[in-house]
């Protein structure tokens, strides 16, 4: 597997759509913070949800989930699926990308799924290794901590990268 990519500016500036759930039951969010790497000897991706989020109860739930990115000119269509909830519009609709399964194989054999989008340039598809909350008490930066004045914590995901799916 490999993936290209300036990891300092696609998630802070390109941006993309973090997806948890399967064909029957899904949400998505546009996600501005993430990071690549490895650990434990897999390839990584990182993603963080705010335990207010709709999103953050299909995370919970399920054993796989994508980040995916969009050429450029989705940026308006993030933009929306970041501001509104999935628990009060129909997002898929509203948004205009069309939603697509991904079927995943499991190390042991069995079936799991996933979703996407069709318009996505690319996909990674990450099996959850980890999940943390991100205490404010034990942020150290001062200018971090106003990311929590009043405002629900995150949660960090660490998801191994199992696949990269291109457009």
């Amino acid at each position: 597997m490999e993936f290209q990519v300036d990891i300092f500016g696609q998630f802070d500036k390109k941006w993309a759509l973090l997806t948890a759930g399967d064909a029957e039951s899904f949400n998505t969010m546009t996600i501005s913070w993430g990071s690549l790497g490895t650990i434990w000897g897999k390839p990584v991706a990182t993603t963080y949800v705010r335990t207010s989020r709709y999103t953050h109860e299909f995370m919970d739930k399920n054993e796989y989930f994508t980040v995916s990115f969009f050429p450029e000119d989705y940026k308006k269509v993030l933009g929306v699926l970041g501001t509104m909830s999935g628990r009060n519009m129909d997002k898929m609709h509203d948004s205009g990308l069309t939603a697509k399964k991904v079927n995943v194989t499991k190390a042991n054999g069995e079936k799991a799924e996933t979703m996407t989008f069709q318009e996505a340039e690319v996909t990674l598809v990450c099996r959850k290794l980890f999940m943390q909350r991100l205490e404010p008490e034990n942020i150290l930066d001062e200018g971090a901590r106003k990311f929590y004045a009043g405002d629900a914590p995150h949660d960090a995901y660490i998801g191994e990268v199992v696949e990269i799916l291109r457009a």
